[in-house]
């Protein structure tokens, strides 16, 4: 029996997601809404409403809105270096060119684990910003940033070999989502934190590096699923 996939989740609720129809470049310095479960969501301008605040998304989270509950917004924040937000450059061809094999060896390695290959992709771009030989101060290693003993419980003997990587650190993902009846949020703070972590404080550790890990991954997830939603043909 293939494993289930990891289901599209959203750090809140989402009433709504569109692309402005009128919008041209933005103007507004990026802030951040602090939302009542720690996470923060990214946004140029908002607009209040009853039961809702409409929350539009800067320059780099695609262009669009999505609407939260007025009650899940407990404060704002600017950001630190906050620049007015403007439309990201279209990136250069070289670039894409050389993380598409890397993409490849995530969307195969998600397929074989039964995990959304975004959410992979999202876990490697906070861990390693998709570089196979990153090293960390602590010692964790390549594109999902393995520590030594994980590595070797794992079967991994070449952290540094990017598809050897991305499946040891895709089925080590599988196990914590597993261990966890699929509670992704638990899944990303172990896989920071460590499991025992998540254990001695019930969920996410107390800690500003972990909350800020996994509210990093959700929100690029998010935003990638905000972005193909949007784009969707209209029906499907």
């Amino acid at each position: 029996m293939s494993k289930p996939a990891v289901l599209f989740f959203l750090a809140v609720s989402l009433a709504s997601v569109s692309r402005a129809a009128d919008s041209g470049p933005r103007t507004e310095a990026c802030q951040l809404a602090v939302l009542r479960n720690g996470f923060t969501i990214q946004y140029a301008r908002s607009e209040v409403a009853a039961q809702t605040t409409r929350l539009w998304l800067c320059a780099d989270a695609g262009s669009g809105y999505i609407e939260v509950g007025n009650g899940e917004i407990v404060g704002h924040e600017a950001m630190p270096n906050a620049a007015p937000s403007t439309p990201p450059p279209q990136a250069s061809t070289p670039k894409t060119t050389a993380r598409d094999p890397i993409e490849k060896l995530i969307a195969g390695a998600a397929r074989r684990q039964g995990i959304d290959p975004d959410f992979v992709a999202s876990v490697v771009k906070a861990e390693s910003g998709f570089a196979p030989t990153a090293t960390s101060p602590k010692g964790a290693r390549g594109l999902m940033q393995l520590m030594p003993h994980t590595a070797a419980s794992l079967g991994v003997t070449d952290v540094f070999d990017p598809a050897s990587n991305l499946e040891g650190g895709t089925r080590y993902l599988r196990q914590l989502l597993d261990r966890y009846d699929g509670d992704a949020v638990k899944a990303l703070a172990a896989y920071n934190a460590g499991p025992q972590r998540v254990a001695d404080f019930g969920g996410i550790p107390p800690f500003p590096e972990t909350y800020a890990y996994v509210a990093r991954i959700i929100q690029d997830y998010n935003r990638k699923k905000l972005e193909k939603s949007a784009s969707a043909p209209a029906g499907k």
